[in-house]
């Protein structure tokens, strides 16, 4: 049997990764005391999550970034259990903590985000260097920068990639995003908070979304996929457009689903699906997030259910 033609299948970029804490709050509200309980404290950050996700898959992974040395052992522990190859660089600090308060009863989650340990310039380096060494077909490059860190920063990184002629999913948000589309991602996956701020006029309708994706896509960029929230996600090319609806469910916490519908539509690109396979993929992806009381993470059983139950238009 020849052996595979890349040693691993996804590299995931997370610069800026968090620990996530999150609480329960019935009936949260602003400017008064509330009560909160406590529910658990997972690693996470954008391409943590689609890691942990696709690894779930039985994919080979590899993450990368930066790490706050005093903090790591939730991370490093969260990679020996699934079995994923730890190639972020440590830096003096703790990895910051966000903060994920849970209304279980008006199903909302609103979030603290605290900023994170800044990378010295050295570490900015050891970073790059250890780039060189990963080599997959697909990388995701995902979340906010840290402190410190040049806008420019998934910009350069695309360009470096592609010359590389390796595939690059990008998911992140304001001046980075804008700076990054000069380097022309091969798959852009906004939400429609981000897809707003990005070509700065209101999604007020599924025709709006969809003209904007395209206004994407002619720059060069191969898929748009623009998650939408109950109402699904938009799946853009040069040459189709479907929208994908999830069926109706109870939501347990809307942390971490827009990650892994990042993971689904990775997947679905590995696996060399249609888009009408990996728009049903990616959303299932997502539902089975939604489905669970966890953060972000979905699991092989959950994803099939909700495959069936997942409509392409």
């Amino acid at each position: 049997m020849n052996p595979p033609a890349f040693p691993l299948d996804v590299v995931t970029i997370t610069p800026n990764p968090a620990i996530d804490r999150t609480v329960a709050v019935s009936r949260f509200k602003m400017g008064t005391v509330n009560r909160a309980e406590p529910l658990h404290e997972t690693a996470g950050g954008k391409g943590v999550n689609v890691a942990v996700a696709l690894a779930d898959e039985g994919l080979r992974i590899a993450v990368t970034g930066f790490l706050g040395k005093a903090n790591a052992a939730l991370f490093e522990a969260l990679f020996a259990q699934k079995r994923i190859a730890d190639r972020f660089v440590r830096i003096d600090g703790e990895t910051r903590v966000g903060i994920k308060i849970l209304d279980p009863v008006q199903h909302q989650t609103t979030d603290l985000n605290f900023p994170g340990a800044a990378p010295r310039t050295v570490d900015v380096e050891v970073f790059l260097e250890q780039l060189k060494k990963l080599d997959a077909p697909w990388f995701v490059l995902g979340g906010s920068l840290p402190p410190g860190v040049d806008a420019s920063f998934y910009r350069d990184l695309v360009l470096g990639l592609k010359a590389r002629g390796c595939k690059v999913l990008l998911d992140t948000s304001g001046k980075p995003l804008l700076r990054a589309l000069e380097a022309v991602p091969t798959i852009l996956k906004p939400n429609l908070h981000e897809l707003e701020e990005l070509c700065g006029e209101p999604m007020g309708s599924e025709e709006v979304v969809i003209a904007a994706a395209r206004s994407l896509v002619a720059r060069g960029v191969e898929l748009v996929a623009v998650s939408m929230g109950k109402e699904g996600a938009c799946f853009v090319t040069a040459d189709r457009v479907l929208t994908a609806r999830p069926p109706d469910v109870e939501v347990g916490s809307t942390v971490g689903a827009g990650d892994a519908m990042v993971a689904g539509i990775v997947t679905a690109q590995i696996r060399g699906l249609p888009l009408e396979e990996c728009a049903r993929l990616g959303t299932a992806f997502a539902v089975a997030a939604l489905t669970r009381d966890r953060s972000g993470l979905s699991h092989p059983d959950a994803v099939t259910a909700a495959l069936e139950q997942v409509t392409v238009r």
